[in-house]
C-alpha cells in the first residue's frame, strides 16, 4: 500500500496550521477522569493555551473556572473551596462563585469592583470523564463523542483509566493514530507484524466524523491479540476501525478473527484515546480499552490480562509513538520553512480528516 500519491495542498495547508495554533473552541474537551477529582479538589491545567481549574463541589457537581484570579492573577488551583461551592484565591481570599463572579472581597470596606470575575467554563460528566467547553457558544451536549462502550462494562473487561503527556502538537497525534500502518514497524510484536503490513484499506464519513478501517488477511496474530485469545488460531483475519471524532477524540475497533469467519466472532477491543490540545505543542493524552469476544476465563486470568493490556498499551504509546511523535515536532518547529511532507497511500485517513477539521475551524471564524 506504499504508493506515493503526491503534493496534497490540503496536508501542506493542516502542516502550516500545525504551527500556527489555531484551535476548534465550540467543542467539548476533556479535561481529567471523573476518578480522578475527588470532592474538594481544585485540578489547575491548561486547555487550548488557556489556564483552567476545574473542582469538585460538596454535592459532587464539577466547575471550571479560569485559572486565574482578576485582583493580581495568582493560579485560583492553589487555593481551595470554602463554603459548598466557593474557590478562595490563595493570595488575597478573593472568593468565586461557578460562574466566575467575585462574592467576597474581606479587605476594607468589602467593595467588589465590577471587573472581578473570572471566565465560567461550562462542564459535564459522561462516560467516566470530565468534559469542557472551551467556546462562547451556548453548549450542545448532544455533541459529546460516543464513548458508551466504556459504560456498564465487567470490572475485569476494561483497563485503568491512563494519561500521558505528549510533546507535541494534538494534530501529530491524531495524524498517528489514523495511520495504523505504523503499528507493523514501531509496534512490532505488540500491536502489528510484518504480516499485516499488506491491508486492506477504507476510509468513509459518517457525517464529520472519519472511518478509516483496515483488514489484514491469513496473518500472524499480534502479541496483543494472542494475550487476550489464549487458544487464538496460528494464523487469523486481523481487522482495525478507527473513527476521528472533531475535533480530537478516537475509538478504534481492533480484533482478529478465524480467517474467513465474521469480525463479531472474534476477539478484541475498543480503545479509546482523548486528546486535548494543552499548548501548540504539548497534548494531555487520556485512554483506556474495553474487551470484546473475551474468550479467556476465569477472574484470576482476566485480571493478569487486564494489568498486562494497560502496561503493554501504555509502553506502545509512551515508549514508542511518543518518541518518533516528539522528534517529528522537534524538526517541525526546527525548519526554516512551512513544511510540505509527501503523502502515500496509507495517509488518505489523515488528509480527509485535516480537511474536516479546517472546514469546522473556517466554519467557527466566520463573521
Amino acid at each position: 500500500m506504499n504508493i506515493q500519491i503526491g503534493h496534497d495542498p490540503a496536508l501542506v495547508e493542516s502542516k502550516k496550521r500545525l504551527i500556527s495554533g489555531t484551535y476548534l473552541h465550540n467543542a467539548w474537551y476533556v479535561a481529567a477522569w471523573s476518578s480522578d477529582l475527588a470532592a474538594g479538589k481544585l485540578l489547575g491545567l491548561t486547555i487550548l493555551k488557556e489556564p483552567v481549574v476545574i473542582y469538585r463541589m460538596a454535592d459532587g457537581k464539577v466547575g471550571a473556572l479560569e485559572d486565574r484570579c482578576a485582583h493580581r492573577f495568582a493560579p485560583l488551583s492553589m487555593g481551595k473551596i470554602v463554603g459548598t461551592d466557593r474557590v478562595q484565591c490563595p493570595y488575597h481570599g478573593l472568593e468565586y462563585d461557578t460562574a466566575g463572579v467575585c462574592v467576597l472581597n474581606p479587605h476594607g470596606n468589602k467593595h467588589i469592583p465590577p471587573r472581578a470575575r473570572v471566565k465560567s467554563y461550562p462542564v459535564t460528566e459522561k462516560h467516566q470523564a470530565i468534559w469542557i467547553w472551551m467556546g462562547d457558544k451556548a453548549p450542545d451536549h448532544s455533541t459529546i463523542p460516543d464513548f458508551s462502550v466504556m459504560d456498564n462494562v465487567p470490572a475485569l473487561h476494561s483497563t485503568k483509566l491512563d494519561k500521558i503527556m505528549v510533546k507535541a502538537n494534538y494534530e501529530l497525534v491524531i495524524d498517528n493514530l489514523l495511520d495504523l500502518s505504523h503499528t507493523s514497524y514501531l509496534h512490532e510484536g505488540i500491536l502489528g507484524n510484518s504480516e499485516t503490513v499488506e491491508s486492506v484499506i477504507s476510509v468513509d464519513h459518517d457525517g464529520d466524523d472519519v472511518v478509516v478501517s483496515r483488514y489484514a488477511q491469513s496473518a500472524k496474530p499480534p502479541g496483543m491479540n494472542v494475550l487476550m485469545w489464549p487458544d487464538v488460531p496460528a494464523k487469523v483475519d486481523k481487522f482495525t476501525e478507527m473513527r476521528w471524532m472533531a475535533p480530537s477524540t478516537m475509538r478504534l475497533i481492533s480484533g482478529v478473527c478465524v480467517p474467513g469467519a465474521s469480525k463479531e466472532s472474534g476477539s478484541g477491543y475498543h480503545a479509546i484515546h482523548l486528546l486535548t490540545p494543552e499548548t501548540d505543542e504539548t497534548t494531555h493524552y487520556f485512554f483506556t480499552a474495553v474487551r470484546f469476544g473475551v474468550f479467556s476465563k476465569g477472574d484470576e486470568l482476566n485480571k493478569q490480562i487486564q494489568e498486562k493490556v494497560a502496561a503493554t498499551r501504555r509502553f506502545a504509546f509512551e515508549e514508542q509513538d511518543a518518541p518518533v511523535i516528539e522528534a517529528q515536532q522537534r524538526i517541525i518547529d526546527a525548519s526554516q520553512t512551512a513544511v510540505d511532507p509527501v503523502t502515500l497511500a496509507i495517509d488518505v485517513g489523515p488528509v480527509r480528516y485535516k480537511q474536516v477539521l479546517k472546514k469546522l475551524i473556517s466554519a467557527e471564524q466566520a463573521p
